[in-house]
């Protein structure tokens, strides 16, 4: 586990919510000079605590398009089973999240779709490439209402 200071914490909440921000306005934000600001987001990304810098997409503006998450279970649970499954989800561009489970699901995955059908055509894919998907549960997205928030990195990360 990294060791982060407050800078650190303030460093990450400001990228978290501005990925494009200028490297000169984010020392500002800090209260940082410019190189010891870049030395701090060169030490978190080389110790992975920033993965990397997106855009957020808007699905609506590109056009139509469904949004599910699928509740899963597979055939077996060994380890293999575990391991086939996972493999696959490279496979499959249209899945953009999958997360394996404890309790009664073994993974939950997010699904854009042009549509209903499109989204069914992938299932059945998947049904038929034997990658062990014995039942799944499907949950349509009705209407976005929080997503792709900051992460609370105070209630993850607190003062000791």
């Amino acid at each position: 586990m990294v060791r982060l200071d407050d800078r650190d914490l303030e460093l990450l909440r400001v990228l978290s919510a501005e990925g494009r921000i200028t490297k000169a306005e984010l020392a500002k934000r800090i209260n940082l000079s410019p190189t010891p600001c870049w030395e701090r987001l060169r030490r978190l990304e080389k110790a992975g605590v920033i993965e990397g810098y997106r855009a957020e997409v808007s699905l609506r503006a590109l056009g139509p398009h469904v949004m599910v998450f699928v509740a899963v279970e597979l055939q077996g649970h060994t380890a293999g089973n575990f391991q086939t499954f996972e493999r696959a989800m490279a496979n499959y561009d249209e899945v953009i999240g999958c997360w394996a489970l404890g309790g009664g699901f073994d993974y939950l995955m997010q699904v854009v779709a042009r549509d209903i059908d499109a989204y069914q055509r992938l299932i059945d894919a998947m049904l038929e490439a034997r990658i062990g998907l014995a039942r799944y549960y499907t949950y349509i997205v009705t209407k976005p209402v929080k997503s792709s928030a900051p992460l609370p990195l105070d209630l993850l990360y607190g003062a000791e």
